[in-house]
């Protein structure tokens, strides 16, 4: 009988002598999979749009973590020159990476009928080359290192919304849809270079943006457990609840990891139950 030699999550060595890359890391999901990545043991490389936000994000993963091996530079993930700068310089100062979580992007609240030509073409352009440009900068690293460490992989974060859309979202749910058949795709054509590709369908998860709806809430006795547990209630969340960015982190590390080692085009659900769909 076989014996799987796929390492532990909550292993300190699990992924030891491996690189990951996250983009958008500096906060939320990204952020905690950066934690998550280097409590297993791996060297994190990250990066992120503003200078202040990332500074503060690799200072405080420092003081909590003063063993990790870190490398952090701003970069703008469609600006694909830039992308390739930090993939040289990400390499040159951790070795070359085996994981690519492809995790930039944000949420467009816009109608059919109020979304501008303009607002389709950023938000396409936003969803696809944020994983495009990252994918093609790595994908080298990622198909020699799998020869090295026996399994390479890419995670793309994505949202329930490519298979739920709302109304209120109507360009990033067809951009997110869109992204669902490119991991698809990149899946089957990066095989028999031994990358596989993966990703996660995201629900409501606590964020800035909902942290900041709280405190506008028109009713202030209201702490966030109960306003939060209400919005979850209003939306039909069936574990009664917002995700957390740990718990996304937690998915996207099993799929980056050898864990998932025969799991390629395939998507996580990490929405509590609201999918509607088997």
């Amino acid at each position: 009988m076989a014996t799987s030699t796929s390492p532990s999550f909550f292993a300190p060595d699990a992924l030891a002598g491996r690189v990951a890359v996250v983009t958008g890391g500096s906060s939320g999901i990204g952020l905690a999979t950066v934690e998550a990545l280097l409590d297993c043991g791996a060297a994190v490389a990250l990066f992120g749009r503003n200078a202040e936000r990332l500074d503060r994000a690799v200072a405080g993963l420092r003081e909590s973590r003063p063993q990790a091996t870190l490398f952090a530079q701003t970069c703008d993930v469609l600006d694909p020159a830039s992308v390739k700068a930090f993939a040289a310089a990400s390499e040159a100062a951790l070795g070359p990476a085996s994981m690519l979580i492809n995790n930039a992007g944000q949420g467009r609240v816009s109608t059919f009928a109020d979304t501008e030509d303009a607002a389709w073409t950023e938000e396409l352009n936003l969803k696809f080359f944020s994983v495009i440009h990252p994918t093609r900068a790595f994908l080298p690293q990622l198909a020699a290192q799998r020869a090295v460490v026996g399994d390479a992989s890419i995670v793309c974060a994505n949202s329930l919304l490519a298979r739920q859309p709302e109304p209120h979202m109507v360009a990033t749910s067809a951009a997110r849809a869109g992204l669902l058949n490119l991991v698809r795709s990149m899946a089957t054509e990066f095989a028999p270079q031994g990358v596989r590709v993966n990703g996660i369908l995201i629900g409501l998860v606590e964020s800035g943006q909902w942290r900041r709806r709280f405190e506008a809430r028109e009713d202030k006795s209201l702490d966030w457990s109960t306003w939060s547990g209400q919005l979850a209630s209003n939306k039909h969340i069936p574990l009664g609840r917002l995700g957390l960015p740990t718990e996304a982190a937690r998915a996207i590390l099993f799929l980056a990891s050898p864990l998932a080692s025969y799991t390629t085009g395939s998507h996580i659900d990490i929405s509590g139950g609201l999918s509607r769909h088997a």
